[in-house]
Parts: C-alpha cells; structure tokens; sequence
C-alpha cells in the first residue's frame, strides 16, 4: 500500500500520540504527599493502617507525577525496587565468601538488589550503618560479628529497619535471626573427639565481641563434664576467627608440659593455622595431632589433610536470611502481621574427614 493511503492514515489514527513514561520513583511521590515510601506502597497495595486523609494525597501525587505504581507493588512481590543492605566486618575472607554468595543468589533469584557495605574502620559502626541508611535501604542483613553489635543493632532499630542477625547467640527480640545451635555443635564435636579416645583435648576460642563464641566455649566445657573429663583453663587458648591469631594459639597449645592430643578450633581458618603448626614441628596430622574445625567453609578441603570440622549452612543460613527478610518487609508494607518464625535455627552436621584419628 502507498505512503499516505487510508489505510495507513486509519492506523496512525487508531493507535493516537504516545504518552510519555513517567520517570517519577516512589521517593519522588512519598516527598510530594509528605509520607514514607512505605506509607506510599500501602496505599497503592491497599495496605491497613492508612488514614482516609493520607490516601488521599497518595493518590494525589501518582496522579500529579504520572507515577506508574507497579513499580511500588513490585516492591512487595520482591522486586527490583526492594533494596537490601548487607553490611559486613568478618574477618575470615572463607566464611563472608560462601555469605556473599548465599546472599547474592537469593536477591538476584528475588530481583532484588544488594547493596553490601564493608565495616571496617575501628569504632566506625555508626559511621557506616548512617552511609547505609541514606541509600534508602528497605531492610539489613547482618552476617557476624555486627550481628553482636549493640552500636550497630541499636542504630537500625532507631531508624525501624527490619533487620536480620545471622550467626549471633542471643539476638534481639525485636530483630530477626538466622543461626545454628552453637552449644550442641561445639557438644557434638568435642563428645566425637572424647569417643576417638582423646583426653587431653585443646579449645581454640572465637573472637569475644561474638555470642556465638561463648556458645561454642559453654558446649566444649558441657561436654567434657558429661564425659566426666576434668576441664583444664590450660588447655584454652584464645582466638580471634582470623589464622594468624590461629598459629598463636596452637603454639600455645603446643608448649605446654603436657600438650593437647586433639585441638578443636572454632572455625576452619584457626584450625588451618593449627595444622601449619603442627607441620612445622614435624608433628603429623591426624596420627600424632587431631586438629578439627568449625564452619565448614572451602578452607576445610584447601588443607592437608582436609579438615573434620562442623559444618555450619553459611550459604543457606544467607539465603534463608534474605528470604526471611523480604518476608518481614512485605509484612510491614501491606500492613500485615510480622512473620511467623522470626527466629530460625538451621542444621548443622559433624563432616568427618582426614584430619582426626585415635591418640598415638
């Protein structure tokens, strides 16, 4: 058909001018009506809790701004409006690595976005949780040791954050959590070293400013008193997640008069630096020296040999973590009623390998 034929004048004129899309955000039309954003995606999903009044100017300011409010019910369908901050201070590059990865999967599996803030600087919580805050950030995932940590977690209940601890001992009421039972770990290892015949068995801790490390100290000490084995303050050693304070540790350990015949270390890095030092005394793991671990992380099969340890879910702990939270913020933002279980308590598993045997 020929330019300029009816038939293509009837099309033209059927389909009409195109209407110009919107570039408004919700932030946009929560500044216009003077509310939050998660005021302005109850209204527009219909959401309790929302004054007649305050409707009103909701709906004024979509229509005022062309805003397109699928954008907002994406938000609580998991979508790529919801943001989630991760922030993070572990100083074991294994465990916040399967973390990352666990957390990753799950937003992108949820199209949703991460936004993961390092913390690093000593005495810099309240620093870093601000710089996360104005990213508008709907909810915080908090892997350890920030999951412990009252300046932080006080800060994000300031700023009525939905918040998610994961790994932490004694979480918050008010917080949700994501965590295995350290104690019954710890119990289950030491018990397992005990039936291997050990006696005298070294106890690497974990960082203090973590719950979880008293956890796992309380259930190595519970245990030896179930096996009626006497608990020596000798054979406990400091640690802090991190292998150089490892290699001291199992130094420690290894000085004494009447050294250890096993070492359980609370999490994999400590224990790879316990076998280094029982390979540099020409020491051999497992036949003259037991060494296990805590984690499970890839560090436990990088080693030789590769590591007996507990196997704590870091990956799913993190997915279960993110689906945990964007559970929480649709709740909030429908106006719903929190999530039923906001305290999940994951498996953990003994992963028996090639670094433990019999005493000599």
């Amino acid at each position: 058909m020929r330019a300029g034929a009816p038939g293509n004048q009837m099309s033209s004129q059927t389909r009409g001018p195109r209407k110009q899309r919107s570039s408004a955000k919700i932030d946009d039309v929560a500044r216009l009506a003077g509310v939050s954003p998660m005021t302005v995606s109850r209204v527009i999903n219909k959401g309790a809790n929302v004054r007649e009044e305050t409707r009103r100017k909701v709906e004024a300011a979509i229509a005022e701004l062309n805003y397109a409010p699928s954008n907002a019910a994406r938000i609580l369908a998991g979508g790529e409006d919801l943001r989630i901050g991760l922030l993070h201070s572990n100083p074991s590059f294994a465990y916040l690595s399967e973390f990352l990865v666990g957390a990753l999967e799950e937003t992108s599996a949820a199209n949703a976005q991460l936004l993961v803030k390092p913390c690093n600087e000593e005495g810099g919580e309240a620093k870093a949780v601000a710089q996360l805050l104005r990213t508008r950030i709907d909810g915080v995932i908090l892997p350890p040791p920030l999951s412990d940590s009252p300046a932080v977690l006080e800060a994000l209940k300031d700023a009525d954050v939905p918040v998610v601890a994961v790994a932490t001992g004694r979480a918050p009421e008010w917080a949700l959590s994501v965590s295995i039972d350290d104690r019954e770990a710890a119990f289950t290892m030491t018990h397992h070293l005990a039936a291997l015949g050990h006696r005298r068995i070294g106890f690497i801790t974990g960082h203090p400013n973590q719950t979880a490390s008293a956890e796992r100290l309380d259930g190595y000490r519970e245990a030896l008193s179930a096996l009626h084995l006497p608990f020596d303050p000798a054979l406990v050693a400091q640690g802090y997640f991190t292998y150089r304070s490892g290699l001291e540790a199992a130094t420690q350990l290894l000085d004494l008069d009447t050294p250890p015949t096993a070492i359980f270390a609370s999490n994999d890095d400590m224990a790879a630096a316990a076998i280094t030092v029982a390979h540099r005394r020409g020491l051999d793991v497992p036949n003259q020296l037991t060494v296990c671990g805590y984690d499970d992380t890839a560090l436990a099969v990088s080693v030789w040999p590769e590591l007996t340890t507990i196997r704590q879910p870091t990956t799913d702990m993190a997915r279960r973590a993110v689906r945990l939270l964007i559970g929480e913020i649709r709740a909030r933002n429908g106006g719903r009623s929190a999530v039923e279980h906001p305290h999940v308590v994951a498996e953990f598993k003994l992963i028996r390998r090639d670094s433990d045997a019999g005493p000599a």
